[in-house]
């Protein structure tokens, strides 16, 4: 019973937490698809994400990002006690841990208005703000970190021949920074794609929120269960 108790209790918090990291990327779309949805002249296609912040209502998008922020550091956590080949050294959980709190950081200092959003500002801000700015540096962790820990789960899973998760992680890794690069010419006027920053920033963004979750499912299934485990 000792013994059952011992183990159990460790596994129930990381399947606890792993579950967080299925929510995170759920939670965080359905979010600010809905809210993006309601806002009058707001345009998914073309604003950013970070946008919903600004203006009333903004609170909401603000919450978004610390909840999916939290749910990152949980999702951290867990993935860095299971025993999954996919997240290995404590490489992948620390950036995804980096990324958590590069998102808590964007609900604490908003972004600059861009492409005309809230409606009266312009297409650039002439003088970036210091929030604005420290916003920018928060989503790095995010749009570099995740890539990154993806590429270290390819690399581990195709050296120990799970080939389809280890090119599905390479496809991710190539992909959400490749999204993130187009989106950023959007945000900065470029006239083929100022339209489609918004559009290309949330590929970008599904595609690193979906593969968490798939990570923290597959970390999930091959979590022991506090029931096996109280029969030992």
């Amino acid at each position: 019973m000792k013994l059952a108790a011992a183990t159990g209790g460790p596994a129930i918090w990381t399947r606890r937490l792993l579950r967080c990291g299925v929510a995170a990327g759920p939670v965080f779309v359905t979010a600010f698809l809905g809210e993006g949805a309601a806002r009058d002249d707001y345009r998914p296609l073309r604003h950013p994400v970070s946008s919903l912040a600004l203006g009333p209502g903004g609170w909401v998008q603000a919450a978004n990002f610390a909840v999916t922020g939290i749910l990152f550091l949980g999702a951290a956590a867990g993935l860095s006690r299971a025993d999954d080949p996919a997240t290995g050294t404590r490489t992948g959980p620390a950036l995804i841990g980096a990324a958590g709190a590069g998102l808590i950081g964007s609900a604490i200092f908003p972004t600059d208005p861009v492409s005309g959003y809230p409606p009266g500002t312009p297409g650039v801000p002439r003088a970036p703000s210091r929030a604005g700015m420290v916003h920018n540096l928060t989503a790095l962790p995010v749009f570099l970190g995740l890539p990154a820990a993806a590429a270290g789960a390819s690399w581990r899973c195709l050296r120990i021949g799970q080939r389809g998760w280890g090119l599905y992680c390479a496809g991710t890794a190539v992909t959400m920074p490749a999204a993130m690069a187009l989106a950023a010419a959007g945000f900065s006027q470029s006239p083929r794609l100022v339209r489609l920053g918004g559009l290309f920033q949330r590929v970008s963004i599904v595609t690193g929120f979906a593969w968490l979750t798939a990570l923290s499912a597959r970390a999930l299934r091959h979590a022991p269960a506090a029931a096996a485990l109280d029969h030992q």
